[in-house]
């Protein structure tokens, strides 16, 4: 009996060191945590290929990169899968101007974090990095429950789902390419010709209308012309009687 007392006390003993030995050992430090890349959170999604390219040869991808790890400032990213950009007509990415590649990434672009419930409260239209909201590059986004719809007055997409989020970045996948209203809405009618007025008609009616001044003579003229003539004629024959 005082073995095995003798033996757990030994025991407890033991447990108690080796606790203290731990307990006194400084605590490991976190992994410091990189600079935000947005290109590698895509690389990392999977199926972002052409949205990256073009973030690239935009230069886009530095611009948000230096945004999130230099200031404060917020930006929420809507994305476009691989198969969203396959779904446009064909041609339509190489139809388009550098200066319109720019435009079409930043209006994919909210200069602030937008979190999944603040979809619930905001306001229309979403200013986008893009530039003006109300009539070159709208963007309307509602909700219907859960679901989170974005209107561009071209296209309607629908979140898909969160890609990545940090409190400062937010890059949600939605499943059509938003297509600003600048670049691919139709082009505005030609002005109709404006109807010409009674009052017009009656003017260019008289304006047409040969008036006295004009080359045909008037009953006047022509009675004084013919009478001349009458008194030449008979002045010729009585020179000729009288010579």
């Amino acid at each position: 009996m005082r073995n095995q007392i003798s033996s757990a006390l030994v025991f407890i003993a033991v447990v108690l060191f080796q606790c203290t030995d731990i307990l006194a050992q400084p605590a490991a430090a976190p992994a410091p945590a990189g600079p935000t890349n947005i290109t590698k959170i895509l690389e990392k999604a999977g199926q972002f290929t052409t949205l990256i390219r073009l973030m690239r040869i935009t230069q886009i991808s530095d611009q948000i990169n230096g945004q999130l790890n230099d200031t404060n400032n917020g930006l929420t990213i809507f994305a476009p899968a691989d198969n969203a950009f396959s779904s446009l007509k064909s041609g339509t990415l190489n139809s388009l101007t550098d200066q319109q590649k720019v435009q079409l990434i930043q209006f994919h672009i909210i200069p602030s974090f937008i979190s999944a419930t603040q979809f619930q409260t905001i306001s229309n239209p979403v200013r986008t990095q893009a530039g003006d909201s109300s009539a070159r590059f709208p963007l309307n986004v509602t909700t219907s429950g859960n679901q989170v719809n974005v209107s561009t007055g071209v296209d309607d997409a629908t979140v898909a789902n969160t890609i990545y989020t940090d409190n400062q970045l937010a890059v949600y996948q939605v499943d059509k390419v938003l297509l600003p209203l600048s670049l691919f809405g139709a082009p505005a009618p030609a002005l109709a010709p404006a109807p010409t007025s009674g009052e017009d008609k009656k003017k260019k009616s008289a304006a047409d209308t040969p008036t006295s001044g004009d080359d045909t003579p008037s009953s006047d003229a022509s009675g004084l012309r013919v009478h001349g003539m009458a008194v030449c004629f008979g002045a010729a024959i009585f020179a000729t009687v009288w010579l």
